[in-house]
């Protein structure tokens, strides 16, 4: 999931990899082994960005407690993401939304990256993220799945403070904690062993 008010022109670490225990998978879906092949060449943030993603231009490194969950659950990180993989149409109308259907995560949409004391970017996760409606739209009856583990259905309550789908419309998501170890699952939304101690970007700016 990610927090963005993006805008048209969108669209224009130095950590140890972890080893990548074997997981069964679906027929044609990559193993955990071969997303991190795939993969790791963007924990240079400038390999990321010479291949076409972009940072939020909110800059905001999310939090569990940022979203209304117990801070025990930890953080996801900064996310860098693909508009032309996530099949964004334009700046938030009134929310951000698309028509994308990807879910290769040998390309993954997004790639999530956590603030280093130093200023550098460490690769700790990547993403995949389609919307509800394009989805459906393309004749899939329930939500896409990795791994057996169905994406996690993202919407906004409007009887509650916060947004939780952080200014975009119904979507489906996906992390799959491939650069740094997770406690509650490799699947998990979020990770306590990640923090944004170190980022010195927006912290609650465009949350509610």
């Amino acid at each position: 999931m990610i927090r963005i008010a993006i805008g048209l022109a969108a669209a224009s670490a130095s950590a140890l990899v972890l080893a990548v225990p074997s997981a069964p998978n679906n027929a044609g879906e990559p193993t955990l082994e071969q997303v991190r092949a795939a993969t790791e060449r963007f924990r240079d943030v400038k390999v990321a960005l010479a291949e076409g993603y972009v940072r939020d231009p909110m800059n905001i490194c999310d939090t569990a407690d940022m979203m209304g969950r117990p801070a025990s659950l930890g953080a996801m990180g900064i996310h860098f993401f693909r508009p032309d993989l996530l099949g964004i149409n334009g700046p938030p109308n009134p929310r951000v939304n698309g028509d994308g259907t990807h879910t290769d995560f040998l390309k993954p949409g997004i790639l999530i990256y956590e603030p280093q004391p130093d200023g550098s970017l460490e690769l700790v996760a990547v993403e995949n993220l389609v919307f509800q409606k394009s989805w459906h739209a393309a004749g899939n009856k329930k939500p896409p799945s990795f791994h057996g583990v169905e994406y996690d259905t993202m919407q906004d309550d409007p009887a509650t403070k916060v947004d939780e789908a952080h200014m975009f419309e119904p979507h489906y998501d996906r992390h799959v904690w491939l650069y740094r170890k997770n406690p509650n699952g490799i699947f998990a939304q979020f990770n306590p062993q990640v923090n944004c101690k170190a980022h010195k970007g927006s912290a609650m700016a465009g949350m509610q």
